[in-house]
């Protein structure tokens, strides 16, 4: 299994989801070229450029194939792979997928980011703030301009593998909860889209636990059910389930059918 980080972040944030999964899943959290510890590149990488990185991380890793889980920009990375790699592609998980209508102009995008830096955790900020200094504003400039020009909705209709999108109802970035279930209802496809409420964008660091659950369940193709174990403000909850996607199995004690 491997994490993705999103837009001018390292792969930092991702790490209290992927330390959660490590204990079932080989776990591999990347800095993409140009980003974090990773060296910068002469040039800004595209989308295409992005997933043509990580797919010779995982070959210099020898890994053949891989579940990929992405936060934000992470997510149209991981479309993207998909498409140039199908093969090498056992299911996919798109956390708060970002770049596309809803995050444009720069100027919308910057106001956006800056009305969910206050919606999540505090010490995010202490983990983002030099990843993005460090990336720089003319890199930001290019990579948004790359980012938005990406088909990421019609790459992820395309999908033919189990793909898990989780969103937050917080998210600043993204559109609400019933214009997300009309566009995922309009084609059939492999899709399974999950809310976790009171989580923004960096799910993955800010509701680990919740979002580590909901993918065990996606991987098991068991129905996607709050954890009774895991009691607190946050719940998880399916509100589409694309016609392709695996019925969901009954869980091993019993438990019932998934939500609506």
């Amino acid at each position: 299994m491997t994490h993705l980080h999103g837009f001018g972040l390292s792969g930092r944030y991702l790490l209290p989801t992927a330390e959660l999964l490590a204990d079932e899943f080989l776990t591999y959290v990347p800095d993409l070229p140009g980003f974090g510890r990773s060296g910068r590149p002469r040039d800004v990488l595209d989308v295409p450029d992005l997933a043509h990185a990580a797919a010779r991380f995982l070959d210099d890793r020898g890994v053949r194939s891989t579940t990929l889980v992405g936060n934000s920009m992470g997510c149209p990375v991981i479309c993207e792979f998909a498409h140039r790699y199908p093969e090498r592609l056992d299911r996919a998980v798109l956390v708060s997928p970002a770049g596309g209508i809803q995050n444009q102009p720069l100027r919308r995008a910057i106001g956006q980011l800056t009305k969910d830096g206050r919606r999540e955790p505090a010490k995010m900020l202490s983990v983002a703030t030099p990843d993005y200094l460090r990336f720089g504003v003319p890199s930001t400039v290019r990579l948004f301009r790359a980012l938005t020009r990406y088909p990421t909705l019609e790459r992820l209709l395309e999908l033919s593998l189990p793909t898990l999108v989780v969103l937050g109802d917080r998210d600043p970035l993204l559109p609400g909860a019933e214009r997300i279930r009309e566009v995922a209802g309009q084609t059939d496809n492999h899709v399974l889209v999950v809310i976790i409420e009171g989580a923004a964008h960096a799910i993955n660091f800010s509701h680990p636990g919740e979002l580590a659950h909901a993918i065990r369940l996606f991987m098991r193709d068991e129905p996607i059910v709050d954890d009774p174990d895991s009691p607190g403000t946050a719940s998880v909850y399916e509100i589409h389930r694309g016609t392709l996607h695996p019925q969901a199995k009954p869980k091993p004690d019993g438990g019932g059918a998934p939500g609506g």
